[in-house]
């Protein structure tokens, strides 16, 4: 094996000698028996800023596979004793990164094509000329660059993966995981804060489990799904006979929470009476059932969430003061996606694959047109809204990388629904109402707890009207 002088097939073509090359330049080896079409081919190669390695034969090109990093063999079919297609598959196993471009004769294109089937790029019929050449060796090496972008992607994700429970390298989120792993082993209440889909659910779980409660429960409630009454029989349970239709006794979330975590989700949708018995609880340790008179010791380490602003609510008298300070000891708030922009592409990575197993796809990654609209993109639905668009590009997708075609339009700045809500005279105040609501929920991908807000009312509100 050698490194060709671009000299050798004489010539005026410019010299451009091996050790001028940029450091990043792609390495092609050049396999075939033929020594003048393999001197002009290395030739050709070398002037187009590549780094050229050459081989005689298909044992001499596979003994340069296994010593050489190379991103690409252009190797001729037809060679004595081990052929292309040889040499592919051997090199397959030994490269397993490296793309191949098969050179092929009059005759032998079914071959060719068979050579693709088993993994090949693409193919060069002879005669070739010098445009067709250097175009499928281009797009061959933008494949292996992709390949390569996107299998780093999938290293980096495993790796972190292995040392957090959740995804993410910027700075603002690694200030958050800093602060969540320094306070889980605490006895102290978190809340989350943040903006809708920022992952204030997947924090309390990692939290739970960094905690030394970890081996016990983690109980989740919904304080904005559930109205005032089934809340607090949800939470303190009830006996028998406290109110129609309670047939027998329950046990609340908080016994079943007991020596583990009870994660209240969007905690400024409780209403001012459950505010005042979570209050007990935080500052008692007790909670008393439904219709029951009789104290009820609870273990119990209180996760908070909201994406309102709860000192608003304070002033407002929407929410209790003492409750506020009781739950805000340590404060988590969650950066948005659009402050994450090295955490866009980790996390669409993480998404592709697993929808791709939900969906029984290989889809491997992403072109550098959807990289780029999925980094350019704000996500005012953030983590859950490039979660759903993600899933609607895996099941959209029927090629081995998502491209643009198959992404939201809102993400390629394409349409965007009208601001504009048209209510005709004679329209119901009720019709009127939830046409309102719809178009509200249509605006943020229906999300409750980003319309309610926007509308002004809570989030239960909208649950009960939509039923």
């Amino acid at each position: 094996m050698n490194s060709i002088n671009p000299d050798l097939t004489g010539g005026g073509a410019p010299r451009c000698p091996q050790d001028d090359l940029p450091p990043d330049a792609a390495t092609i080896l050049v396999v075939d028996d033929e020594p003048e079409l393999c001197r002009a081919l290395c030739k050709l190669l070398t002037r187009n800023r590549y780094r050229v390695l050459s081989a005689g034969n298909g044992e001499e090109g596979l003994e340069t596979l296994r010593r050489e990093k190379v991103d690409l063999v252009l190797t001729d079919l037809q060679m004595p004793r081990m052929g292309g297609m040889d040499l592919l598959k051997a090199g397959q196993v030994v490269a397993p990164n490296t793309e191949f471009v098969i050179i092929t004769g009059h005759g032998t294109i079914e071959t060719a094509v068979d050579a693709m089937r088993a993994g090949a790029y693409d193919f060069i019929e002879k005669p070739f000329t010098t445009s067709t050449t250097v175009k499928v060796v281009s797009k061959a090496l933008e494949k292996q660059r992709l390949l390569a972008e996107n299998r780093s992607l999938r290293e980096r994700l495993a790796e972190f993966k292995q040392v957090h429970d959740i995804i993410g390298v910027s700075g603002p989120m690694r200030r958050s995981l800093e602060t969540a792993r320094q306070v889980a082993t605490s006895t102290a209440t978190i809340l989350l804060t943040g903006e809708s889909g920022t992952g204030k659910e997947v924090f309390a779980s990692a939290i739970h489990r960094w905690s030394e409660r970890a081996d016990q429960s983690m109980i989740r409630v919904s304080c904005a799904a559930l109205p005032e009454t089934l809340l607090e029989a949800e939470l303190f349970g009830y006996e028998r006979g406290s109110f129609t239709g309670a047939v027998g006794q329950r046990q609340g979330r908080f016994e079943a929470a007991d020596k583990g975590t009870l994660f209240l989700d969007e905690v400024g949708e409780m209403s001012l009476t459950t505010q005042v018995k979570l209050l007990r609880v935080l500052q008692e340790g007790v909670i008393e059932r439904l219709g029951g008179n009789r104290p009820i010791n609870c273990d119990v380490r209180i996760i908070a969430a909201t994406n309102s602003d709860l000192e608003s609510m304070v002033r407002e008298g929407t929410f209790r003061e003492d409750l506020y300070y009781r739950l805000n000891v340590i404060n988590i708030e969650l950066p948005t996606l659009r402050s994450r922009g090295e955490d866009v592409l980790l996390l669409a990575s993480y998404f592709l694959q697993s929808y791709n197993r939900k969906n029984g796809k290989s889809i491997f990654g992403f072109t550098p047109e959807a990289s780029a609209a999925l980094q350019g993109y704000s996500w005012p639905g953030n983590v859950r809204e490039l979660e759903n668009a993600l899933e609607r590009a895996v099941v959209l997708s029927k090629e081995d990388m998502i491209d643009v075609n198959v992404l939201p339009a809102s993400v390629l700045g394409g349409p965007q629904r009208s601001e504009n809500l048209d209510i005709g005279v004679g329209t119901t105040l009720k019709d009127a109402e939830m046409s309102l609501i719809q178009a509200t929920l249509d605006s943020v991908n229906g999300d409750k707890e980003t319309a309610a807000r926007i509308l002004g009312i809570a989030a239960r509100t909208i649950y009960r009207k939509i039923q």
